[in-house]
């Protein structure tokens, strides 16, 4: 069977695909990916890629720009050689934009199922299952995903069990060589790579923290900071240069992506924000140390590979919301120690355990025993509240989404949440939220079988107002408005059918059910 791939995203996230495309490897099809132009040189790096296919996304929105005409032409004929080279039996999107759907839609050959995202032939979002449902109200909302995103690609692209690990292709002998050329000259134990850049200033750790990290590194450990990062944010490794008084190698802007993954292959370990080039060096099994920032956390967007540190402030508002005003002038930016992330790094490359740092919240990701990434805590974290209830979100979604019958109490939490229980405060205010919910969903239940019966306009008002105010229940509280959200989407897609909305008001009373009897 041939499968094609697309995900028109950024390069971390492309690089985050490799489990869904190992996945279906796995299942022996052949496999194509279809990606933004920009990042086609990094394809080499993926392991089981059979064809590519490079994406002219900027090129064809100057065009729409200038001649919408000459867009649509190069469009087609960008689709009728894909279509034509690589005539697929299933396409999978994992990219949610309007654009990338619409590309679902003309890519998909009659008869081939369609995974992820796509359009119906009315044009309306036609998401073809409730996990990629789920990744995209869940990306609109921090803190909402109990999920690594690549758990949640493999469920959305339609795999189980299958493709559970990211393990990239090692660069080839030209890309060592020239990696070896751009080190050459520095005496030392060896190299420890630096990503000081990120998507955001407000998700970047300082300058100056990474530059006493490699001056630690450099006088305890003999080890030459390598600065990594793109052209334009070269400013950032001046700085460090102007500063630092240990030797260093600036590489900003100085390789290709096949390059960059050369040179972190020969470096010792990773010292990183939350960028792309964290989930490369992850893919290439460089000991990884990342720093998780405003509103990236590890728990859905770490590292997809056991044995990494992810590192973020102990701040009760961390992570925050996208969008909003920090009131406390971006704390979260220093409260990660250079000394935390130093023995963090040691623990790396020498097993040696570090002591924890106030103000830092340590994690160690590890495969589970469900076959989905998580994190263990290495600072005493595993016990809070927050913790808990990602525990109990990840128990009681994974079936949910599914579409799997809903386990008793004792088997879907097991050992993580088992005897632990939610503070006073936290557990009376979601137990509120979730017994209003299943009033509510008890309500519609009745309100919806006498419509079925009497599809009479006043019932009809009444069944709808009913379904608004589920919703308004849902998106009073915000760790619980991601339901809201999906709720919304799913029920919508039942239109008429009464039947299915039934059994879909079912599913969400028996999450909310387990949910309250986990707090309970």
């Amino acid at each position: 069977m041939n499968v094609l791939i697309i995900n028109l995203t950024r390069f971390g996230d492309l690089i985050q695909t490799q489990p869904v495309i190992s996945g279906y490897a796995e299942q022996g099809h052949r496999v194509g990916l279809v990606c933004l132009e920009n990042f086609a040189s990094a394809v080499s790096l993926l392991d089981g890629v059979d064809q590519v296919f490079p994406f002219p996304g900027a090129g064809l929105l100057a065009r729409l720009d200038s001649n919408w005409r000459e867009a649509v032409r190069d469009a087609s004929a960008f689709a009728s050689t894909v279509v034509e080279s690589f005539p697929a039996d299933r396409v999978v999107n994992l990219t949610p934009s309007v654009s990338s759907r619409l590309l679902t839609r003309i890519l998909a050959p009659a008869g081939a199922e369609v995974a992820g995202f796509s359009v119906d032939e009315f044009g309306f979002n036609a998401d073809t299952s409730a996990w990629a449902a789920f990744l995209q109200v869940a990306g609109s909302n921090r803190g909402a995903s109990p999920f690594n995103i690549c758990d949640i690609f493999r469920r959305a692209a339609g795999l189980m069990g299958e493709g559970n690990t990211l393990s990239l292709v090692r660069p080839d002998d030209v890309a060592l060589g020239r990696a070896d050329e751009l080190l050459a000259g520095y005496d030392g134990a060896g190299f420890l790579a630096l990503q000081m850049g990120a998507s955001e200033d407000r998700r970047r750790w300082p300058v100056e923290y990474f530059i006493s990290l490699a001056e630690l590194a450099w006088e305890r450990d003999g080890l030459v900071p390598v600065l990594l990062g793109t052209r334009n944010e070269a400013g950032l490794g001046e700085r460090f240069r102007a500063k630092a008084s240990c030797p260093s190698i600036d590489l900003m802007g100085a390789t290709s992506l096949v390059e960059l993954a050369a040179v972190l292959v020969r470096c010792r370990a990773l010292a990183t924000n939350d960028t792309g080039t964290m989930h490369l060096a992850a893919g290439l099994g460089v000991p990884v140390c990342a720093v998780f920032l405003a509103t990236a956390q590890p728990v859905d967007t770490g590292p997809y590979r056991a044995g990494n540190i992810c590192l973020e402030p102990d701040m009760e508002c961390h992570p925050c919301a996208f969008g909003t005003h920090c009131p406390r002038d971006h704390a979260c930016r220093r409260a990660v120690s250079p000394e935390a992330m130093y023995g963090s790094m040691r623990r790396l490359m020498t097993g040696i355990a570090a002591q924890p740092h106030p103000g830092t919240r340590a994690w160690l990701t590890e495969l589970s025993s469900d076959g989905f990434m998580d994190l263990v805590s290495l600072t005493g974290h595993g016990e809070s509240d927050r913790s808990l209830w990602i525990a109990m979100q990840r128990a009681c979604y994974r079936p949910f989404l599914d579409g799997s019958p809903m386990p008793e109490a004792p088997a879907l939490f097991g050992e993580r949440v088992a005897g632990r229980r939610l503070g006073p405060s936290m557990a009376a205010e979601l137990t509120k939220t979730l017994t209003s919910a299943e009033d509510m969903l008890f309500l519609l239940s009745r309100q919806g079988m006498l419509l079925a019966k009497n599809p009479r306009p006043q019932s009809r008002g009444k069944f709808l107002a009913s379904w608004q105010r589920l919703q308004n229940v849902l998106a009073a509280d915000e760790r619980l408005n991601v339901l809201g959200l999906l709720w919304m989407f799913e029920s919508q897609q039942c239109g008429e059918d009464l039947g299915s909305l039934l059994g879909l008001i079912d599913r969400y009373r028996s999450l909310f059910a387990s949910l309250r009897d986990g707090i309970s």
